[in-house]
């Protein structure tokens, strides 16, 4: 989502199952079942059957009504809890053995999710500083700041962007003891740390975080235009006190898209002046960057330089590119269009279908001459209404065998978990939403993300909510179990069953 600081702009039993979320984490095996006990009545159903829409009334549910898809059921939801308030915006989640960490734009929750049926609060830490987008790596967790505060502290009180002493950018915390974090470190970054992504090295002593940042201006001291560039903050693990800034990147040395003027009714792209977000394949020395008017492919075989391979623009349909997922195999990248911020009615007949969705990229060639290559677009075809922010957001991919399935939020547009294993035909298996909010407010669920079985939604205004999707077309990943998993940093799992 875009900051809304006021001062400024705006993630098998072959042998083993390799590491599906890196860090790089260790898939493990437990025999268990792939439906639930009460699933025998979806048994026989067809593929069309299992994805029609259940229709209890004609027309938008009402405020606050719970439909879905009959192959997907609601588990669980844990309200927001002390000291956050109403208020508090939920944003984006990491997890860790059994655990999630859930970020909010005035902390995070802790959240014992073993038993997912009746998730729990492990502990909260209340740290000021919007989005806190959240990610973990063994006994550390990382928050960043992307609004102007007076300090690096967790008391920190919000100063404007025009202040030479405000601060913004990434925090550490050890989370050795899940019930008491820790406040470790900081590091202050230009233009804040909107979202960022870890990148482990190849030696397993270091971890990087490459810290996407954008919106300059030329009355912010610490944030001046152009800004055609990223931060990448070194963290060495046995000394995260040691955390410190690495190297300022530029990675849009020609400016990037310029960008063209318009509303979202007729048209406009975001000129790029950084990135929004980054996602990283390690294990395949791949990165793909969502960078406002840019889509880029880059090579990080060597962590400190990222080197471009390919970059693309949609300057008809696509407004700002906001986030980015490969398939498994490493071939295809799904990148999303957040037209609007994330605060707009983007879901309804006046938009259509081409425009706030997402673009499915194929990756041809070889080394150097990989490419992006466009195949087409996804974007979820219930009408929302027009009170209801709706977007393509952030999702994950289900670790389903021989198929490319992911699941994604879309604000109060709700959940869709989707397939485009055909890229050129994408088409939903399953969802989840709620109506709209009372009196119109905006809302709705940040990422939703598959995690050892489940779907996890760290919705805006409501709080945490837990999900299962029982379908035959998705059953084998219920095999899959990961240790961390931080979505932005993608790992590879190997099909469950040889061939």
């Amino acid at each position: 989502m875009e900051a809304r600081d006021s001062t400024r702009r705006r993630r098998t039993p072959t042998a083993v199952l390799g590491a599906f979320a890196l860090s790089l984490s260790v898939l493990t095996w437990a025999p268990q079942a792939t439906a639930a006990p009460d699933d025998a009545d979806l048994a026989g159903l067809s593929e069309a059957q299992l994805s029609s829409q259940e229709q209890p009334a004609a027309g938008i549910p009402g405020v606050d009504e719970i439909r879905n898809s009959r192959n997907v059921k609601h588990l669980a939801n844990l309200p927001k809890p002390a000291p956050f308030t109403a208020s508090s915006t939920w944003s984006d989640l990491a997890f860790q053995n059994g655990y999630a960490f859930d970020g909010n734009y005035d902390g995070f929750v802790i959240y014992d999710v073993r038993n997912p049926h009746k998730p729990s609060i492990v502990s909260t830490v209340l740290c000021p500083g919007s989005q806190n987008d959240i990610s973990v790596k063994d006994n550390l967790l990382f928050l960043s700041t992307d609004s102007s505060r007076s300090d690096n502290s967790c008391s920190s009180t919000p100063l404007p962007a025009t202040n030479k002493d405000a601060w913004e950018g990434i925090k550490v915390f050890d989370i050795s003891d899940k019930k008491n974090p820790k406040y470790v470190a900081a590091v202050e970054t230009k233009c804040g740390s909107h979202t960022h992504t870890l990148v482990p090295d190849k030696k397993g002593k270091d971890v990087y975080l490459y810290i996407s940042s954008y919106g300059p201006n030329a009355t912010f001291p610490d944030c001046q235009p152009p800004h055609d560039l990223i931060s990448i903050v070194k963290v060495p693990l046995k000394n995260p006190a040691a955390a410190s800034l690495l190297s300022e990147p530029v990675l849009f040395p020609d400016g990037g898209n310029p960008g063209r003027d318009g509303t979202i009714e007729d048209g406009y792209v975001r000129a790029t002046s950084g990135c929004h977000d980054i996602t990283v394949y390690p294990s395949k020395d791949l990165a793909a960057g969502a960078c406002m008017g840019d889509g880029v492919l880059w090579d990080i075989s060597d962590r400190e330089h990222l080197r471009e391979i390919s970059r693309v623009q949609d300057n008809v349909n696509f407004a700002f590119w906001h986030s980015a997922t490969f398939n498994n195999a490493g071939t295809k990248v799904v990148f999303t269009d957040e037209l609007g911020g994330g605060s707009a009615a983007t879901c309804n007949e006046k938009i259509g279908p081409l425009r706030g969705a997402d673009g499915i990229y194929d990756i041809t060639g070889r080394g150097d001459g990989r490419k992006l290559e466009f195949r087409s677009y996804y974007k979820i075809s219930r009408t929302q209404a027009d009170t209801e922010n709706c977007v393509a957001h952030n999702g994950s991919l289900i670790p389903v065998q021989g198929r490319d399935i992911m699941v994604q939020a879309w604000y109060q547009g709700g959940i869709s978990i989707w397939d485009f294993t055909d890229s050129s035909n994408p088409k939903e298996i399953g969802w989840f939403e709620r109506g709209p909010l009372p009196n119109g407010a905006g809302g709705g669920s940040w990422s939703a993300y598959y995690y050892n079985g489940y779907i996890f939604s760290s919705d805006m205004a409501k709080g945490f909510d837990v999900l299962d999707i029982r379908d035959p077309r998705t059953a084998t990943a219920k095999f899959v179990r990961v240790g961390e998993l931080n979505v932005q940093t993608q790992g590879a799992y190997r099909d469950l069953f040889p061939r």
